[in-house]
């Protein structure tokens, strides 16, 4: 019996042209298409006059797919996996099945190919000896603000990704806790409408015209610093955070104040301003 195998494909973020001459074929020569979105892989495979079987494989039905595939797999099939645009894996379904295969010490290969990820950080212009990934960041504003704190203190670039209807409020959130810092947004990348967006939170915003956001976007934040403290705005995220922990309030803004070296008294301040608000 042949030798199954899980190839992992990289497919086009937009351009059609934008498929490696190794993806293709493995895509021709597979058993089996594992797809996220069966009508996006069909379109991609009837481009290049592929008739390869295809099957569903995505966030909802994951888990049983994976041991199902890895079934096949283990059978001698050559099974394809593909994302709807990129790589899988990558903020798209595809681990479960690279651990299932694993587990089962079934071999797994990858097919390098696009990513909206690495192609911003290229035309991003920023610095870039290194970058903090961080995917799709909370929905919930006060989550989101908390963890916007935690990673404007990287001292390297920061890219996530984010959906066009919290695009707004999340570069609102930006340029209340990191005013000064470089923003870059990119839209659509490889697609008729690309777009790269450069400046501050509020310029980009700007920029937008508060116009609806239509697209796939990746957002891109320059490098700051471990000693750089956050606006007031981002300091009292924190010690919400903490006082939803357990802490009491004035511990909690002591202890911000303390971690970044402010004055307590404009921390707490800030403080009794947002619980006014509220």
């Amino acid at each position: 019996m042949d030798e199954g195998k899980l190839f992992l494909v990289g497919t086009p973020i937009g351009n059609m042209e934008d498929i490696t001459l190794r993806a293709l074929r493995v895509l021709r020569e597979a058993d089996l298409v594992a797809a996220e979105d069966t009508r996006r892989a069909r379109k991609l495979l009837s481009r290049y006059d592929i008739h390869t079987t295809v099957t569903s494989y995505h966030g909802h039905n994951e888990r049983e797919k994976a041991e199902s595939i890895a079934g096949e797999v283990g059978a001698g099939k050559k099974v394809a996996l593909v994302s709807d645009a990129g790589m899988p894996g990558v903020a798209d379904p595809g681990f479960r099945v690279v651990v299932e295969c694993a587990r089962r010490g079934l071999q797994v290969e990858v097919v390098p190919g696009p990513s909206s990820l690495t192609a911003s950080l290229a035309l991003s212009g920023l610095p870039l000896a290194g970058f903090r990934y961080d995917g799709f960041i909370p929905r919930k504003r006060g989550e989101r603000r908390t963890r916007l704190v935690g990673l404007l203190r990287q001292g390297e670039a920061v890219v996530f990704y984010e959906a066009p209807h919290r695009l707004l409020e999340t570069l609102q959130d930006l340029a209340e806790l990191a005013p000064e810092r470089t923003i870059v947004v990119t839209r659509e990348l490889t697609k008729l409408h690309e777009e790269v967006l450069r400046g501050t939170a509020s310029e980009v915003l700007a920029s937008l015209g508060g116009e609806k956001p239509r697209g796939e976007f990746v957002v891109i934040v320059a490098p700051g610093g471990e000693d750089e403290a956050p606006p007031l705005p981002g300091l009292v995220d924190e010690v919400a955070a903490l006082v939803a922990d357990g802490l009491a309030p004035r511990e909690a803004v002591k202890a911000v104040a303390q971690k970044y070296a402010v004055a307590q008294r404009e921390v707490y301040s800030a403080w009794l301003d947002r619980k006014a608000e509220t």
